[in-house]
């Protein structure tokens, strides 16, 4: 383990950096706050995104901003229901002048991926991201092919017009690290967008640093320090998706079938490390714990049939486990 003075070191030349990548971020993308310390968050985890909202409000923009700020590799791949495997990872093409099958990668060998409107893809083509986002890996004409680093995955999902969509596995869902909710922007937002913009658009972001020093960040935060009490404390909210009564929740024991399983505790652990290093925090406390906590809990929770009968949604539920599980009592 690394000195706590030279993690501290490192964290604030790292948020003079993180700050920077906000800075040109927030020139192109306006408002959107919580979207862009999401996505920073997942990215320093190493994770991936799972975004929701409806179309217009800057989804695409804010990944392809992101992917430049990083000077990263980007593609977009737009979800169909006749879209197949092989469109995403590639596949082997005959050529007639050599006589030979030849590789032929898809667009998902790039740093930055954008899944558009993922669910409106058969499962099949959905599975194909699976491999690739847990095992940085695709695997097609019998070879396995390693996907370049860092690899980011944020995929884009309507919350309306559901026909025609094809739901996501949980086995899927629990791949994305974090769900983020895209919600309008404020009065005064959307005038700085028609007064910055005025529908002639601006110049893209510039790029701030390397995927290199991505990685490098991601490793400074794998090194942030964690006391047992927030350990303690991330295992008990999670525990609590699954256990509420014995959390003192009788009142949702009945709104949830399925909780969160332990990949939801390491994703909580994780962002918390992560939000630690854009605050310039060397260590880990409850609250950044619980600033994560609806992110990485939101598409992690199953809700019974009562609570859809009742209206009762995930973010009701959160809220109730974390006004419940106090920090620092077992």
């Amino acid at each position: 383990m690394k000195p706590i003075a030279e993690i501290e070191n490192e964290v604030a030349r790292a948020g003079e950096t993180l700050d920077r990548i906000g800075t040109e971020f927030s020139r192109v993308v306006v408002g959107q706050e919580e979207l862009r310390t999401g996505l920073l968050v997942a990215l320093l985890c190493d994770g991936h995104v799972l975004l929701e909202g409806v179309p217009g409000l800057a989804k695409t923009l804010a990944a392809f901003t992101l992917s430049r700020c990083i000077s990263g590799s980007f593609s977009r791949i737009q979800f169909t229901p006749d879209l197949m495997p092989a469109d995403i990872t590639g596949t082997m093409v005959y050529r007639q002048n050599t006589g030979q099958f030849v590789e032929r990668k898809g667009p998902i060998f790039a740093q930055f991926i954008l899944a558009d409107e993922i669910n409106r893809a058969p499962a099949k083509v959905q599975s194909a991201l699976l491999e690739a986002m847990q095992e940085r890996q695709v695997t097609f004409g019998g070879t396995t092919h390693p996907l370049p680093r860092p690899f980011f995955v944020m995929a884009t999902q309507n919350p309306i017009e559901q026909e025609g969509t094809y739901p996501l596995p949980e086995a899927q869902v629990d791949r994305f690290m974090m769900k983020l909710r895209v919600d309008y922007p404020t009065l005064e937002e959307e005038k700085q967008i028609l007064q910055r913009i005025g529908g002639f658009g601006v110049p893209p972001a510039s790029p701030v640093i390397s995927p290199e020093e991505v990685i490098n960040l991601q490793n400074l935060v794998k090194s942030i320090i964690v006391e047992p009490e927030a350990i303690d404390y991330a295992v008990r909210l999670v525990d609590a998706t699954r256990n509420p009564r014995q959390a003192g929740l009788r009142d949702i024991e009945n709104l949830i079938t399925l909780g969160a399983s332990p990949r939801g505790s390491l994703a909580l652990m994780a962002g918390a490390r992560a939000m630690a290093v854009l605050g310039g925090m060397a260590f880990v406390t409850p609250d950044l714990i619980k600033e994560v906590a609806p992110a990485v809990l939101r598409h992690r929770i199953i809700r019974s049939f009562e609570a859809e009968a009742e209206q009762v949604g995930v973010e009701q539920i959160i809220r109730a486990i974390l006004d419940k599980v106090p920090v620092g009592v077992r």
